[in-house]
């Protein structure tokens, strides 16, 4: 018993790693220490861990690894959903199984809904149930906002003052101007020493 457990362990490991090659590494990468059901342990109820799994028993209830790899063995039965990052079935699965990444199924047999990004099957699988393909989420990134340009302070433009129009009377003073009084001829003869002011009056 000890042996064939060894040896399935040993084929899981290296085809594991064959694989691994072909379909640009695992997200979780080459499984080399994981958690271990034997063939003579049965478990119902719920299994969850943060550690890769390997079943070689009997599991009924659900089993939840979303981070990690859950591997069933050629000798195991599994009667539960399976939530884990990648899955490896071998042996016998009766429930659904929700893959994040990666989902391989061998020489098995499979009864279910099966929701994965990936799947890969070999000859000889026997698989019952629905196949859903899901797209890899794409990592949204946040566009940061463009800066907002300053705008130029707006001035407030006064208008210009309104020309102001002579009124009648004014427009005829300077058209006729009007001779100065006596005195002020006087004095501004004065002011030019006798110089002839008539003409600039008449």
């Amino acid at each position: 018993m000890e042996r064939r457990k060894a040896e399935a362990m040993a084929e899981n490991l290296s085809q594991g790693a064959y694989r691994a090659n072909n379909w640009d590494v695992p997200s979780v990468g080459a499984v080399t220490e994981h958690a271990t059901i034997g063939a003579s342990i049965f478990i119902k109820g719920d299994v969850s861990g943060k550690e890769h799994l390997f079943i070689d028993g009997m599991v009924e209830g659900s089993i939840h690894f979303p981070d990690h790899r859950v591997t069933i063995g050629r000798s195991s039965t599994v009667k539960a959903d399976i939530h884990a990052r990648e899955v490896v079935v071998m042996g016998t699965v009766q429930g659904d199984i929700h893959c994040g990444d990666l989902l391989d199924i061998r020489d098995s047999h499979i009864q279910g809904q099966i929701v994965t990004r990936r799947v890969r099957i070999d000859d000889g699988a026997f698989l019952k149930g629905s196949v859903e393909i899901q797209r890899a989420e794409k990592e949204t990134r946040e566009v940061p906002k463009a800066a907002a340009v300053p705008t130029k302070p707006e001035f407030a433009v006064e208008p210009a003052p309104a020309a102001t129009v002579p009124s009648a009377m004014t427009a005829a003073r300077l058209r006729n101007p009007q001779k100065p009084s006596p005195r002020t001829y006087k004095s501004w003869r004065k002011r030019w020493h006798g110089k002839s002011l008539d003409r600039a009056f008449c």
